[in-house]
């Protein structure tokens, strides 16, 4: 009987699959870009073209019942669940597509389950990650969007739509800027990579204009945040398909990667920016935090690789705001698990469904 669950990442810019054993171990990860504009057929015939190049080459012949014991999936929402049907923001392809009900004709006699991805990536850090040994906790992923997921008495809260843990969408700033969701102030109206940028570049940043030596640098070869962190396709295990990019991309140059290379070299602007963000984080946290009790709260995502320019106002924003003593003992943590944590979070939906699946 195999004991691997299939793991299915779907995202704006990547397509990510993998086998995941039991222990959380990814195996056999393959990546493939998201066809740019690809209609519904489209991104269906790219996916399943991705699960199967997974599958063959663990030895698994083609799709189908007997292949693995279950199947994961993180998505972006919108979407309905636990139906799983999906209308990811930056998918225009999908619009309520039966994401669920697809697969679930492709494996049938196995559970299927679909989740969103910023909840996958928040049961990935309390499973195998960051998080783990926490009875209570808040995993956060700050990038393009910031969204989360909640743990608490051990077991992942869904709320009665699957959102419960939506940080990104508690109001720091009444007064701040318009939020995508037609709100104002929303810690993602804020610390949002693009937006954040967008902000910066309205104080007068010149994306680039300061290197790391106090040259101009605007050429495409710079380690992500100063930090290393590892590419896709460059663990053991792991392939990445033609045509591939990075887990956090960003067309335009005024981008929150840019952003924080240029904080890192001393852009005024720059670290304003990650300050303001950083605060915003921070107030939103100690909301989380007096309303939850929480013991961790964890950061993922491509702006938490900023590292300690986003993670000191942060703190010094909760050490503020979260003056109960109870909220005080609350640890704020980067994620640990990189790029695979989707992948690890959507295999525990079937893995360790004892705390992370309720319906």
């Amino acid at each position: 009987m195999p004991q691997s669950v299939l793991a299915v990442d779907v995202g704006g810019t990547k397509f990510a699959v993998a086998l995941v054993d039991p222990t959380g171990n990814v195996q056999e990860a393959r990546r493939v870009a998201t066809p740019p504009g690809g209609d519904a057929a489209a991104l269906w015939e790219t996916l399943v073209d991705l699960i199967g190049s997974v599958l063959r080459t663990a030895g698994r012949d083609d799709l189908g019942s007997g292949m693995v014991a279950g199947v994961g999936v993180g998505c972006g929402g919108p979407m309905t669940w636990p139906e799983g049907e999906v209308s990811p923001l930056n998918m225009p392809g999908w619009r309520g597509f039966p994401l669920r009900a697809r697969l679930a004709s492709r494996f049938p006699g196995v559970p299927v389950r679909v989740h969103n991805d910023a909840v996958c990536l928040a049961v990935a850090e309390h499973w195998r990650g960051a998080g783990r040994g926490s009875a209570d906790m808040l995993g956060m992923v700050v990038s393009t969007g910031v969204g989360g997921g909640l743990i608490l008495g051990g077991r992942l809260i869904d709320g009665g739509s699957g959102n419960a843990g939506h940080i990104g969408h508690v109001v720091v700033d009444p007064d701040g800027p318009e939020c995508r969701c037609g709100g104002r102030g929303c810690l993602e109206a804020i610390a949002r990579g693009p937006g954040l940028a967008a902000w910066a570049v309205e104080q007068g940043w010149v994306p680039g204009a300061v290197g790391r030596s106090g040259r101009a640098d605007t050429g495409p070869d710079v380690p992500p945040y100063g930090e290393a962190v590892a590419e896709p396709g460059t663990g053991p295990g792991h392939t990445e398909e033609p045509g591939t990019g990075t887990d956090y991309v960003e067309e335009t140059a005024a981008s929150g990667r840019r952003l924080a290379l240029d904080a890192a070299a001393g852009d005024e602007i720059a670290l304003a920016a990650l300050d303001r963000a950083g605060r915003a984080l921070g107030v939103a946290i100690a909301s989380a935090v007096n309303l939850c009790d929480l013991d961790v709260v964890t950061v993922g995502g491509g702006l938490s690789q900023a590292g300690p320019l986003l993670f000191e106002p942060l703190r010094a924003a909760l050490r503020e705001h979260a003056r109960m003593g109870f909220a005080r003992r609350v640890e704020v943590v980067p994620a640990a698990l990189g790029q695979d944590a989707g992948l690890v979070g959507a295999a525990a939906l079937v893995l360790a469904a004892d705390r992370y699946w309720s319906r």
